[in-house]
């Protein structure tokens, strides 16, 4: 009886436990009187992927013509690939580099340069109810791409969400330009790669 008493107090104990880990694994990220504190360990979350807009195809003016590395946290990929939706509470972080080389060893192309910019944004239905979506989008990067902010504030709703709106296929997100999302959607344990012969392309 002892026993079975002591193992029913551990067991309450480890519960206790894993639900206050819970608590602190849902949280990314940090907002404080408005401002976002730049996240860390960001390169260490799930990549998914790295879109390129080129200058060159662009008639030289290409809105974003740096790389974008893409990450999401490894809380809300979990929940994506079980749900197929974004979790509220998820930040997807993307960091900026130039186009360095366009030849290499294996032929001509775009080969990526330097670090020169971070952005996030969060879907947040306690920090941005009034948002679209919940999602808040921001810019760590100063003017002259040198260096990072300690902090940011959110941009002006029209200046990112409107075009998000338009054109992003799931919730704000532009999933069709990233196949880890695409493929990972709802996909359960498949999502991880590696555990089906056939790529799933379509025509």
């Amino acid at each position: 009886m002892l026993r079975i008493s002591r193992l029913t107090a551990i067991a309450a104990a480890m519960g206790a436990s894993l639900i206050a880990f819970d608590a602190v694994a849902e949280t990314y990220f940090e907002i404080t009187d408005g401002e976002l504190t730049r996240p860390t360990g960001f390169r260490e979350w799930v990549f998914v992927g790295t879109p390129l807009t080129p200058n060159d195809m662009n008639n030289g003016k290409a809105p974003f013509p740096e790389f974008h590395a893409v990450y999401i946290d490894p809380e809300s990929w979990d929940h994506w690939k079980e749900t197929g939706e974004f979790r509220d509470g998820a930040i997807m972080i993307k960091e900026l580099i130039s186009v360095g080389s366009k030849q290499a060893a294996s032929g001509n192309g775009y080969f990526m340069g330097e670090y020169i910019g971070l952005e996030a944004t969060i879907k947040s239905s306690e920090h941005f109810p009034d948002e679209p979506g919940n999602w808040a989008y921001y810019s760590f990067s100063t003017p002259d791409h040198s260096s990072l902010k300690e902090t940011a504030a959110a941009f002006p709703t029209a200046a990112c969400n409107a075009c998000h709106a338009a054109a992003a296929a799931d919730d704000f997100v532009f999933t069709q330009y990233y196949p880890v999302l695409t493929a990972g959607k709802g996909a359960g344990d498949d999502a991880g790669g590696g555990t089906q012969s056939q790529l799933g392309n379509d025509g």
